[in-house]
């Protein structure tokens, strides 16, 4: 299969202004005749359904929460990126591109990136139109706080709650449409399937969460919006019902799934503590901006940490790193800390933590100024550690948060199988092996608002209004087939239950497929995960019936995904035979112990097409070609 990106030729600058002359146009009375099915309502996905209904398509928009505004984006903390320069220290459309492009170690398209640098300011425009509360300077201007990998202050942010607030703006949007009879709202849904007719994306298969229900819905083209796949680890950062399922879904109907191995751990993060944890809780990484990350000198230094003076401290971030410092990638913050700990400099119970320490910021600006930067992230540390942060140091630990591999998709955001797109975190596009922090919610609302409107037009305007409806052959099929796996995993009544199961494979997928790699543990990951597997559709126990609201019936199905998923993840981690960003081959590293590219052999997308259960994927691979910025080594010393 030869993978066409449909990256515009021309200068890096003026591709996205050409592909929008040239694209064909449905011209405004046309747009009320063709559907939209939108699957998700993040920040991507309301962002689109507004949008796309707005210009005068008729959207449905499914979600699996109770409400469009608690999908997971409301969980972001720290900040979005935009190039607005308004500290005007030096940054700039094309630094900002530089440094994306860059902090995902140069495995990512230069046209799409530099499309998310372009747009970035009109973001923030929408958002303080919507009346989004961004923090503001004394004198009325909106303010900036830094990030990892870089050097200029670009984060606009609202305390600890910027993906709550930018939620809420595009929530109010969609909500605008809702009431306009524009967005056709169905909360509560989980797909199930994808619905392919004549080789395009004719609508879905949703599981009604409340009856059981198998409910089929047509349209001209389906947009998926449904985040990343950090659970494949069990715990995580992301909410409890975040899954792999719908992109899964796609690429078993031959969507191709890309660079599956890049995932993101987050080192700022509450640790780990008991067994009984479903989740792991997020401290943002703006903390870094004032917070210092440090361990005892001495392994067997069991002294409280405001004991433990200034010479008998070792700030490794600050000494390896002396121009980053504390505000290193996430990917090199999270390798060093875990060094550290796996060195015995660890702190805690278990050892596997790092402090994160404020007294110094503190004493230098005032608790009442670090209160208005960070009061709802310290109160939320307090009410779950029972620690003052205030008076005593953080402890975190790096964990899952962010997935960068995602459905492969071209410059227009459609996925191998016409008439399916898919946005912000779904899809691989846009942050290489590495993701900086604050552009999660830069891409997720560059998708939705200000590409997938000019993108989704030439594909409905070259394929026209579709006469296929609920009725055909193609859903009636789908729908079953569904409700025969449902009946399946009811039928095994075996004695494990899918929690336990899950809590195996993210053990696996910790030891062996998470912040460092290597052959060997690669290969037993995927004889592990492929003998649970087996375990799986022997001995899960999974109660009640298919016609009603049954938790441990949807779980069962997200995990099953992802027990075919995760050796995916495992293959595309060992064909890729270099270190690149999150990505650590331990194979692979430079005499420092950072990351070392092959650009000779993997300077390219790696993305697999479904073969079949139990079958191996077939590989393809989409060059990447850069002709504006030099391939060089990461270094942020």
């Amino acid at each position: 299969m030869q993978l066409d990106g449909k990256t515009p030729s021309g200068p890096l600058q003026n591709k996205w202004d050409k592909y929008r002359f040239e694209t064909k146009l449905v011209n405004p009375a046309n747009k009320r005749k063709y559907s939209v099915i939108v699957v998700g309502t993040g920040l991507a996905g309301s962002a689109a359904s507004a949008s796309l209904a707005e210009l005068g398509y008729n959207v449905k928009t499914f979600c699996i929460q109770d409400s469009p505004r608690r999908a997971h984006s409301i969980a972001a903390q720290g900040g979005i990126n935009a190039a607005k320069n308004y500290p005007n220290d030096g940054d700039s459309i094309w630094r900002l591109f530089y440094d994306t492009i860059k902090g995902g170690d140069f495995r990512a398209r230069e046209a799409n990136v530099y499309r998310l640098a372009q747009v970035s300011n009109s973001i923030i425009d929408q958002c303080v139109a919507q009346g989004v509360p961004f923090a503001r300077e004394y004198g009325g201007m909106l303010a900036n706080r830094s990030f990892g990998g870089a050097q200029v202050s670009r984060t606009f942010y609202a305390r600890g709650q910027t993906g709550q607030q930018l939620l809420l703006g595009a929530y109010s949007a969609l909500s605008r449409q809702i009431a306009a009879g524009k967005v056709e709202m169905f909360t509560r849904r989980e797909l199930v399937d994808i619905v392919i007719v004549q080789d395009k994306a004719r609508g879905v298969i949703a599981r009604n969460l409340i009856t059981g229900e198998m409910e089929r819905y047509a349209a001209d083209a389906v947009v998926l919006a449904t985040g990343g796949y950090g659970t494949v680890f069990y715990l995580s950062t992301n909410a409890d019902s975040c899954n792999v399922g719908a992109a899964f879904k796609a690429y078993k109907k031959g969507a191709l799934f890309a660079n599956p191995c890049f995932t993101q751990i987050h080192p700022t993060c509450i640790p780990h503590t008991s067994d009984y944890q479903a989740k792991l809780t997020l401290m943002s990484e703006s903390l870094r901006n004032d917070g210092r990350v440090w361990v005892p000198k001495n392994p067997e230094d069991t002294r409280q940490p405001n004991q433990i003076p200034e010479e008998d401290r070792r700030y490794f971030l600050e000494e390896k790193y002396p121009s980053f410092g504390n505000l290193v990638p996430r990917d090199v913050a999270s390798r060093n800390a875990k060094e550290m700990c796996d060195a015995g400099l660890g702190v805690g119970a278990t050892g596997y933590a790092v402090y994160l320490d404020f007294a110094d910021a503190i004493k230098r600006d005032g608790k009442d100024v670090i209160q208005r930067k960070y009061g709802n992230l310290f109160d939320m540390y307090q009410n779950i550690t029972d620690d003052n942060p205030y008076e005593t140091p953080m402890m975190i630990y790096p964990a899952s948060h962010y997935t960068m591999g995602g459905l492969w998709v071209d410059y227009e955001l459609q996925t191998t199988i016409p008439g399916l797109f898919s946005l912000g975190e779904s899809n691989f596009s846009d942050h290489g092996a590495n993701r900086l922090g604050a552009s999660a919610l830069m891409q997720g609302l560059a998708d939705g608002y200000f590409v997938i409107p000019y993108t989704i037009g030439p594909y409905l305007a070259t394929n026209g209004v579709s006469d296929i409806t609920e009725s055909h052959q193609a859903f009636r099929d789908a729908a079953r087939k569904a409700l025969e796996q449902d009946q399946k995993l009811l039928a095994i009544d075996g004695k494990q239950t899918v929690r336990e199961i899950h809590v195996k494979l993210g053990k696996i997928m910790v030891e062996h497929v998470g912040m460092a790699r290597n052959a060997t543990g690669l290969k037993q990951a995927i004889e592990e995960i492929q003998s649970l597997r087996e375990d799986f559709w022997k001995d899960v126990k999974v109660p009640g019936t298919a016609s009603d609201y049954n938790l441990s019936l949807q779980k069962a199905g997200r995990l099953a995904d992802f027990l075919e998923f995760a050796e995916v993840m495992a293959l595309d981690a060992l064909e890729r035979d270099e270190s690149c960003g999150c990505h650590l081959r331990e194979e692979h590293q430079t005499e420092e112990n950072e990351a070392k590219r092959d650009d000779d052999g993997y300077c390219h997308v790696a993305a697999w097409e479904y073969d079949g259960y139990g079958n191996t994927p077939k590989f393809h691979k989409e060059p990447l070609v850069f002709e504006n910025v030099a391939l060089t080594q990461r270094s942020y010393k």
